[in-house]
């Protein structure tokens, strides 16, 4: 047939591609620096000020917020599949410090010295790293030099005496050509260890190399293998059918485990009593007001936002938790097979409807008892990797009976904490525009959504990485009526493809799923940025509490969404009966 997709009208995004890859091929270490100019050229939407001389702090604030705040000490970044791949040159990850970052899982290590180590389990890892250590040394290098010859540069190198609360931040603004948003958004990105790591900034440039150690499309499916290891002793049981039907959730570790498991609603008096201690983001006023006003669901909410600093409190806490929801039916695996994809098997006839959520209650939820179905909710993975973890879900099941994705989107045409609906997905890994049946419509989310807009009939964009677009690119897609921006849809698709059909999935054409698939598909985002306005405030902003409700109100979509097909099967095998 005719094909029909969007075409960008300029190259440079994809230059600026080919050019990180063919220089990583190299066997040795790569300088960070050969990346810059293509990066600059590229004029990606979140670096719009590369090629300039002022320091675009929100673009930094996103990369650092990606990177472990170790990264002053850090020469050399080493990227590899697996603990065996370091190993085997030189590198003794086992024995190395574990860092983390603030805003993307990837498993890190750290000699302490001037190596960091990080696991990659797809090709976007390469395509999110790539761009987001290369912005860090931009912006370092452009504060680095307006510091340089400045006396507060010069003090920040040499006065030993010089502390934190001395550093004059209109100064600082000043020689950095920020505002006062600009400093405060530059102080928040070096997070915790600011100074030291604004003396590193004045005493050296940022000159960091890269190299990637030999991989293979069969070392990334060997290392989701390894992963699904970790999860089939919990799938497999005794009891007929020993392989459970599944649903296929890919959310995060939180939002259905709140929903379904119940600890938050049952422990709410001694998360309430945390608050008024601690009162993390000023939120105890608002939990007293919630209670006041007998808002349920605002209650659960804060609940549930409030639960994982109550765990962290008292590291016996979590013990509790996890027998309370095993208790349940709900078997929790972190890090199966050393893969940092933590995973959720919840068996639905050991559901507890008594601790439901009160969204989750729907018709003869008793039931569920009879089910042999299982929901498996994975820590959703980036990119590709996406594609091969379900994948390998549907290797090791004999029947799939839905795939729900929820997942963070930029949005082109709505605010932060609205929810997006896409029937049509553009995958820039296969270049597929995939239709499909959506499972939800606006009705299933709207419903548990006050404050932000549930937007169904949308189109969806899944780009290699944030990084990886610019106005020209995304302009063309806008024209089409392209309006949600994210990363896993696509690869997510491509795998729905293989599991219904005999085949690989195609390249560069428009592929129908909607007769195709035999199990609900259901994809759901929720607003995390509008990067094409107010762009500087929330680049770095997290979502925070106000996300919450959002990622509730999916939650509770896909939950209900999962009991009322289980239901509706239940009842009418028993009337066959």
């Amino acid at each position: 047939m005719d094909r029909q997709r969007p075409r960008t009208t300029s190259d440079e995004i994809d230059l600026y591609i080919r050019t990180y890859y063919s220089l990583l091929r190299s066997s040795g270490e790569v300088w960070v620096r050969a990346f810059e100019e293509a990066h600059a050229f590229s004029d990606s939407s979140l670096h719009p000020g590369a090629r300039t001389g002022v320091p675009d702090v929100a673009a930094f604030a996103y990369s650092a917020a990606r990177l472990p705040a170790c990264m002053p000490q850090v020469q050399k970044l080493v990227l590899g599949q697996s603990h065996e791949t370091f190993e085997a040159n030189g590198f003794e990850v086992s024995a190395w410090q574990r860092v983390q970052t603030r805003g993307r899982r990837r498993p890190l290590r750290f000699d302490g010295n001037k190596t960091l180590c990080a696991f990659i389990s797809s090709t976007s890892d390469i395509d999110d790293l790539v761009p987001i250590v290369t912005t860090y040394q931009i912006v370092w290098n452009q504060m680095h030099s307006l510091l340089a010859n400045a006396e507060l540069g010069r003090r920040l190198r040499e006065d030993d005496a010089l502390t934190a609360a001395e550093v004059d931040h209109a100064e600082l603004a000043r020689l950095l050509g920020l505002d006062a948003d600009g400093v405060r958004t530059l102080i928040a990105a070096l997070d915790t260890g600011w100074f030291a790591a604004l003396q590193a900034i004045a005493q050296v440039p940022c000159d960091l190399s890269m190299r990637v150690l030999t991989g293979s499309y069969s070392q990334y499916q060997r290392s989701v293998q390894r992963w699904w290891s970790g999860i089939e002793p919990s799938l497999v049981r005794e009891r007929k059918p020993r392989r459970p039907p599944i649903y296929f959730v890919s959310s995060n570790t939180h939002s259905l485990l709140n929903l379904v498991g119940g600890y938050a609603r049952q422990h709410r008096e001694a998360i309430l009593d945390f608050a008024r201690r601690r009162n993390p983001e000023d939120l105890a006023r608002h939990f007293a007001r919630a209670l006041d006003s007998g808002d349920e669901a605002e209650v659960n909410n804060l609940s549930y936002y409030l639960l994982r600093a109550f765990l962290h409190e008292d590291s016996a806490r979590l013990a509790e938790v996890q027998q309370f929801e095993a208790d349940g039916g709900i078997t929790s695996i972190d890090v199966p097979g050393k893969i940092d994809v933590n995973a959720q098997i919840f068996d639905l006839a050991q559901i507890r409807p008594e601790r439901l959520d009160p969204r989750l209650r729907v018709d003869d939820l008793h039931l569920l008892a009879r089910s042999d179905a299982v929901i498996i909710n994975i820590d959703y993975p980036l990119g590709m990797a996406a594609y091969h973890h379900l994948s390998r879900a549907g290797q090791g099941s004999n029947e799939i009976r839905g795939v729900y994705v929820m997942g963070k989107a930029a949005t082109l045409n709505g605010r932060v904490g609205d929810v997006m609906i896409s029937s049509v997905v553009q995958d820039e890994h296969s270049r597929n525009t995939y239709l499909f049946r959506n499972a939800f419509v606006a009705a299933d989310v709207q419903p548990y959504i006050r404050v932000g807009t549930v937007l169904d009939n949308q189109k969806a964009l899944t780009v290699r990485g944030a990084f990886l677009q610019n106005r020209e690119y995304m302009s063309v897609f806008y024209r089409e009526g392209y309006t949600v921006l994210e990363m896993e849809a696509g690869p997510y698709l491509s795998a729905v493809y293989e599991l219904c059909n005999p085949q690989r999935h195609p390249n560069d054409e428009i592929v129908h799923l909607t007769n195709s698939v035999g199990f609900d598909v259901g994809v759901l985002h929720y607003a995390s940025d509008t990067p094409y306005s107010r762009r500087q405030s929330l680049l770095s902003k997290s979502l925070s509490y106000f996300g919450v409700e959002a990622t509730s109100a999916c939650a509770a979509a896909i939950v209900r969404r999962i009991f009322t097909a289980e239901i509706a099967r239940l009842r009418t095998e028993a009337e066959g009966g």
